[in-house]
């Protein structure tokens, strides 16, 4: 289907749009840039960067660690070192700068690609309800959170979410669906479930090409950093002390949860696979659903909390996808769809506040009860199931309606070229 916006924006709009997303981010980026401790300042831009400068310098990729206090490994694929490259040759402070205007513009490329159906409702006014739309996006607490460290989770998600959208972006025009999601995959192994749902759905073309570019860019990096190879896939990919602890409430994964409340050993192993089961299944189902529907961002959304929910370890600020979460709920007319509307409002609600950690400081009361206290410790994996079943809830096909036209595709046409 061919879809244009229905009028064009004036340029200074384009440019007042510009301005409100970055005075939109300033309260994330005074807090995590301008005032936060420098021992604690994009810890995650230092671990990337100093994989770059171990390539040019020759020292090994994997055993090297950040400058004291905080002492920390690369943990990323060769292929992931290679592209930290750029930033080795910059001064680490420009780094940082650099690489968190480079979120903010991704996470608005997200909402522009995930959010368009709404988006472009509003014809000449679409820059402003784009600016209006991403502030409250940056202020999510996995956003913030991934400007906080300088986190690389907005540019795997607009990989992904760029890969299966439709309409096809122009950009991508002769690009071949898969590889995106491939290329993802070689530099954070979670885009996986990617290739997954493409199985799932009889993708075979895409999931080939997802698996081909995946092995391809490995095994290039293979050639150029045989010593790094061995030392990621031979050992430090088995090692899940390299990712800091895993009982923490930072991990908001299902296994994160289990670890923190469930049962210990071979019982506690048991109980999540079976978890891992049940939610993958239902996580799979609804995302071929949507699939068959035509309705790629709810697609997405649901696969993008499979690869949080099913991972091992999923920080908080792997929830980047809720990003897309929130558009897939919204759908295009939410003023019309009032259970959408609320489910979008709703989640959007629920992950600008910081749960988990009210949830530790409730915790640290010991004469107040425990129950409430884990519950908000666990918010995000309770918040993202919570997501999954309200997806589930707004995308159902209603009695005696087509299913396409209650995945909200019902839209006013949108160029491919956007």
């Amino acid at each position: 289907m061919s879809i244009r916006p229905t009028g064009t924006a004036p340029r200074y709009r384009w440019l007042l749009a510009g301005l409100v997303i970055a005075l939109a981010s300033l309260p994330v980026v005074l807090r995590y840039l301008v005032f936060w401790p420098l021992d604690q300042w994009q810890v995650d831009v230092e671990v990337y960067r100093e994989a770059g400068v171990s390539i040019l310098t020759g020292r090994p990729v994997y055993s090297t660690l950040t400058e004291s206090p905080q002492l920390l490994p690369f943990t990323y694929p060769p292929f992931a070192a290679l592209l930290a490259i750029p930033l080795a040759l910059m001064p680490f402070g420009a780094a940082g700068w650099l690489w968190t205007a480079l979120q903010v513009v991704a996470t608005t490329a997200i909402v522009w690609y995930a959010g368009y159906r709404l988006i472009h409702r509003t014809g000449a006014w679409v820059p402003l309800t784009l600016a209006a739309l991403t502030a409250p996006m940056l202020w999510l607490h996995p956003v913030s959170d991934g400007i906080r460290f300088g986190q690389v989770n907005a540019f795997i998600v607009l990989a992904c979410l760029l890969d299966l959208r439709e309409p096809r972006p122009g950009v991508l025009r002769r690009v071949p669906r898969g590889v995106l999601v491939g290329l993802a995959t070689a530099v954070k192994l979670t885009p996986g479930v990617f290739v997954v749902h493409f199985l799932v759905t009889r993708r075979w073309k895409e999931a080939a090409t997802a698996v081909g570019t995946a092995v391809g860019v490995t095994l290039g990096a293979w050639v150029l950093l045989p010593q790094a190879s061995f030392a990621f896939w031979g050992g430090a990919l088995q090692d899940p002390a390299r990712l800091g602890p895993n009982m923490g409430t930072s991990n908001q994964s299902l296994r994160g949860l289990l670890l923190r409340v469930g049962p210990e050993g071979m019982p506690g192993t048991v109980l999540w696979l079976l978890c891992v089961a049940a939610v993958g299944g239902f996580g799979f189902w609804l995302a071929r659903r949507l699939f068959l529907a035509g309705d790629s961002i709810g697609e997405v959304a649901a696969v993008g909390l499979m690869a949080c929910l099913l991972s091992p370890v999923a920080w908080i600020h792997h929830f980047h996808w809720v990003v897309v979460v929130v558009f897939a709920l919204l759908g295009a007319d939410p003023l019309r769809e009032r259970r959408r509307l609320w489910a979008g409002l709703g989640v959007t609600a629920f992950f600008l506040c910081r749960l988990p950690w009210w949830g530790i400081s409730w915790l640290n009361h010991r004469d107040w009860p425990e129950l409430p206290g884990r519950v908000l410790q666990n918010a995000d994996v309770v918040g993202a199931l919570g997501a999954l079943a309200l997806l589930w809830w707004v995308t159902r096909p209603t009695p005696g309606a087509p299913e396409r036209e209650s995945s909200g595709q019902t839209t006013p046409a949108i160029s491919s070229a956007v």
